[in-house]
């Protein structure tokens, strides 16, 4: 297939990268750094800003999916140009016919399926009170991708390490017995699974190495 990414150099976004070039995939990647991307006959670069909508329509055009890592850091100075680029992104794939989005999210998004589970809990309590526009960013997000028409998945996640890429991923919603960890290689890995499972379009799984 081919996708487009967005994030495509921060760490995971970087092994998302390559795991999808590995699987043989055409790999456009949106970067304001081209520089920091690897090299590869089947990836093309893309430079923009999240607030280029040209540029971004580019890239997205002829793409099969896009597929974002994108996601706030505690700058508030982040917050504006990442609603900004989420907004130029779903108008971009309406405009050239791309329907699938999977999209990085946290369970700062809420979803109606969830049920307590106190560790997460009080970790998206914690993130509203001490970095509040990173909280009201990954909403807002979560709320641009679930308006948007397209068929999406935002794929949830708890704190990243470095670990490697495991048999198997759990799958689950906020309360569902699992642990609170995750490998960004297997985010990566779960991003690239959405390309052809179409069970979690429309869905916002909270994914877990256990």
């Amino acid at each position: 297939m081919r996708v487009t990414v967005f994030g495509g150099t921060g760490p995971t976004g970087l092994l998302l990268i390559n795991q999808a070039l590995a699987e043989d995939h055409e790999v456009t990647a949106y970067a304001r750094t081209p520089s920091k991307l690897p090299t590869h006959e089947r990836l093309t670069a893309v430079q923009g800003q999240l607030d280029d909508a040209a540029a971004i329509a580019e890239a997205v055009r002829g793409s099969d999916a896009v597929l974002s890592t994108l996601g706030p850091t505690t700058k508030k100075a982040d917050a504006p140009p990442l609603v900004t680029g989420y907004r130029h992104i779903v108008a971009a794939m309406h405009e050239h016919g791309v329907e699938r989005l999977v999209a990085l999210g946290t369970p700062s998004i809420p979803d109606p399926a969830d049920s307590k589970e106190f560790k997460v809990g009080l970790t998206a309590t914690a993130v509203k009170k001490f970095a509040p526009d990173a909280y009201n960013t990954i909403v807002t997000i979560g709320d641009i991708v679930r308006e948007s028409g397209l068929k999406w998945t935002i794929v949830r996640i708890p704190w990243l390490s470095n670990g490697p890429k495991t048999a198997s991923i759990n799958v689950r919603k906020v309360g569902d017995k699992g642990g609170l960890r995750l490998s960004r290689a297997n985010a990566a890995a779960y991003f690239l699974q959405q390309l052809t499972d179409s069970s979690q379009i429309g869905r916002a799984p909270f994914i877990t190495d256990k």
